[in-house]
């Protein structure tokens, strides 16, 4: 993984960094694993802008992704390393032995001809999943369920990982990377390994018509807004606008808005550090 700071040859240039694609080793993805995705721009089944701030950008086709490896003791090889518009990881393009093809997120490490497999026959090695009972402690893991069958949702962003902490009777701890310490089901499937593309955080755009292009739009400030328009609006002069909140109100540093009742709240060990 490696980024690249560009000449200063035009005033976006000046601060841009870009990534260096160095893991990618193809630009055409595999088309029977590629599905239109239709753009809301925020609207609704109404056509009533519910949420702000987003249209436009370029046209995307979404990856089908393989988050529940539930291809078990089949070897599969991986066949080549992609960039997804859709997400800050890299991804796999897998091939197993019985010629079926998936894409999987894709982990640090990860190399074109690697074999890889899923279950409880498959060694705790890069790119291999397995269950939670089965990974030894201390193992840093990523692409996490939080259902046993359901896929994987914690720790698939570019450089996320988890540790495997502790295992006791059905459930196992592990530290995520919020710094939260919660408990989960032993059988619950994780991926051995970090998440590829860890540098995507010192990517600098350099320029807002780059956010145009993903498809985000101008925000306008609250504080420079009517009173009518938000709570943090009006005032007389270059009024600070008082305390952050939300434009329905909700304060946006330090409130807390999970509910106290929330059923899974019996499995957080430690909250994650503010």
């Amino acid at each position: 993984m490696s980024v690249r700071k560009l000449k200063p040859v035009t005033p976006a240039q000046r601060f841009r960094v870009v990534n260096g694609f160095d893991a990618i080793t193809t630009d055409k993805p595999e088309k029977s694993l590629l599905v239109p995705k239709k753009r809301t721009g925020g609207r609704n089944n109404r056509g009533k802008m519910t949420v702000r701030h987003r249209g436009g950008g370029h046209k995307k086709r979404y990856r089908l992704i393989d988050f529940k490896r539930n291809k078990f003791d089949v070897v599969a090889e991986v066949k080549s390393i992609e960039y997804d518009p859709n997400r800050s990881a890299f991804i796999a393009l897998l091939e197993y032995k019985d010629g079926e093809k998936r894409y999987i997120i894709a982990q640090n490490g990860l190399q074109v001809g690697q074999k890889i497999s899923s279950g409880e026959k498959a060694s705790p090695e890069v790119g291999n999943a397995l269950y939670l009972s089965k990974i030894p402690l201390g193992t840093i893991i990523s692409c996490i369920e939080m259902s046993p069958g359901a896929g994987a949702v914690i720790a698939r962003s570019a450089g996320a990982f988890a540790q495997l902490m502790a295992r006791d009777g059905k459930l196992a701890t592990i530290k995520l990377p919020s710094g939260e310490t919660r408990s989960l089901l032993t059988s619950c499937m994780a991926t051995i390994g970090v998440v590829s593309n860890s540098d995507h955080q010192l990517l600098v755009s350099g320029k807002a018509g780059r956010s145009r292009w993903i498809g985000r739009r101008p925000r306008t400030r609250p504080v420079a807004m009517n009173p009518v328009d938000h709570p943090m609006g009006g005032g007389e002069g270059r009024a600070s606008g008082g305390h952050p909140r939300s434009k329905n109100g909700i304060p946006a540093k330090g409130f807390r808005t999970r509910s106290k009742t929330k059923a899974s709240n019996k499995f957080i060990i430690e909250r994650r550090k503010k």
